[in-house]
């Protein structure tokens, strides 16, 4: 391949892609192997010939290997004879393994990454230009494979992708390694060659030099066929995906860092958007992709689906907690508040009683009773109506305890608290944010939203009526 035919290929990919507008800044990572010697080059080209571009080479410096000092200069040398800025930094790789626990190829991926998007920043960069090319993307998704990967593994590598409001940008994915030797034999362009790449006993070393010519004994265009099934599952992902995006807007509610979706909604998707939907939530909430696992989606996507226990919970790692409560899924960024307990003593009725536990505010407001009090016990769910001379002092506000039970209005009869909270579908983890109310005499007197007690009604010989509401705490904005 000559020079020219490279730049028309990447012209039309940076074209379909939409990979840069006239005028970016771009950083070109250059290593001095063929490859991205060859982008380099190419970029280039088309910035003096075809879209003005602000180019700038850099380089990491990983010293691992003694030829390292050699391909800084190489890479400053040719960026220099094409007039392009030249930015280096040498890493401590050795460093950063101890530091983190990862291996070599992983720190040295980490370390790189870093740098460059540092001199993103420094510069203004748009984004960030790499070599991979073909042969990366065919190895890329056989790894995938290997590991198990589903559908967006597969698709391999993006052409470009949003990563700290930067571009990274492949312009060369399409093109296969031995074009780019090529193209930098007939320019003459000097590249370095790195000896590491023949050991084996690095992953993407061993599936380059022992799966792949291994598969190609069955398959003599074994990497044309992976690539052409990155091309095929990167849009079948990329739909999948908008469909994902358009059943969490419709069906997910995101409330206090909670996500919460209805059970039936749920199960009316197509199981690929369930499995999708869960990992699409999972994402928001978490930037680690252990959470995002085939095995911890498909352990909340079956919790969904089954029928007979409607509630349970599910550690997902990463401080994040699934529960079902029967039809509501909540996905939670903590774990479950269970041993939530509060009390507040009240020796007299006071006009406001602020219970930051739960967020919510008592409200109390004793008045002669009149043509306009309603004479029932029970008005609505969040307020109550009391005769005040038949309560007993102190009243108590606090969390529900283990044995409460209540003389029910209506019923005839006491009933566990417990079984209200079932009767009434309370989901377990909002149960301790549901206060009780209580008497001198520890009497269950009423339990907001859910319950009335028998004790103290309003009748048509009540003098003095104590009217109790509670209300969500309200947060003003602040100026």
């Amino acid at each position: 391949m000559r020079m020219n035919h490279l730049v028309e290929h990447v012209l039309r990919t940076a074209e379909e892609k939409d990979l840069w507008s006239a005028h970016d800044t771009i950083i070109v990572a250059v290593s001095g192997g063929p490859d991205s010697v060859a982008l380099l080059h190419v970029m280039h080209d088309i910035s003096l010939h075809h879209t003005p571009l602000n180019l700038i080479c850099a380089h990491a410096h990983h010293g691992f290997r003694a030829e390292s000092d050699a391909e800084v200069e190489l890479v400053r040398l040719v960026a220099k004879e094409l007039h392009i800025p030249f930015e280096t930094e040498k890493l401590d790789i050795p460093a950063y393994m101890r530091q983190s626990g990862k291996g070599p190829e992983e720190a040295a991926r980490d370390k790189r990454y870093e740098f460059l998007f540092k001199q993103a920043e420094a510069y203004g960069a748009q984004s960030i230009a790499v070599g991979h090319h073909a042969d990366d993307q065919a190895e890329t998704v056989l790894l995938h494979l290997l590991r198990g990967s589903g559908p967006s593994g597969l698709s391999g590598m993006k052409f470009k992708r949003s990563l700290k409001n930067v571009e990274l940008i492949r312009p060369l994915l399409r093109i296969y390694k031995t074009d780019l030797v090529e193209v930098c034999g007939n320019g003459g362009y000097a590249y370095a060659t790195d000896n590491s790449n023949l050991q084996t006993e690095y992953r993407r070393n061993a599936i380059r030099l022992n799966v792949l010519p291994y598969l190609g004994q069955y398959n003599g265009q074994i990497t044309q066929s992976l690539n052409q099934l990155a091309i095929l599952m990167s849009g079948e992902d990329d739909y999948v995906e908008l469909a994902a995006e358009e059943a969490y807007q419709d069906l997910v509610q995101q409330k206090d860092g909670r996500f919460t979706i209805s059970v039936p909604s749920f199960l009316g998707l197509h199981v690929a958007l369930q499995r999708r939907l869960i990992k699409l939530i999972l994402n928001y909430m978490s930037v680690n992709s252990e959470i995002t696992d085939y095995s911890k989606v498909e352990t909340v996507r079956q919790g969904f689906v089954q029928i007979h226990a409607t509630t349970w919970s599910r550690d997902l790692g990463g401080g994040i907690t699934c529960i079902r409560e029967y039809d509501i899924v909540t996905f939670m960024p903590q774990p479950l508040e269970k041993g939530l307990s509060y009390t507040y003593r009240l020796d007299s009725v006071v006009p406001e009683l602020t219970v930051n536990e739960i967020g919510k505010v008592l409200r109390m407001t004793l008045r002669p009773r009149g043509d306009n009090v309603i004479l029932k016990g029970e008005i609505q769910g969040n307020e109550a109506l009391f005769d005040a001379d038949q309560l007993v002092f102190p009243l108590t506000l606090r969390s529900r305890q283990d044995g409460d039970t209540m003389k029910v209005m209506g019923l005839g009869g006491s009933k566990k608290v417990k079984d209200l909270f079932i009767d009434e579908k309370i989901p377990p983890s909002m149960r301790q944010s549901i206060p009780m109310i209580v008497d001198g005499r520890n009497n269950m007197l009423w339990i907001p939203g859910i319950r009335r007690s028998i004790h103290a009604p309003v009748d048509p010989h009540t003098t003095s009526v104590l009217h109790m509401c509670i209300e969500e705490i309200v947060v003003e904005p602040s100026l």
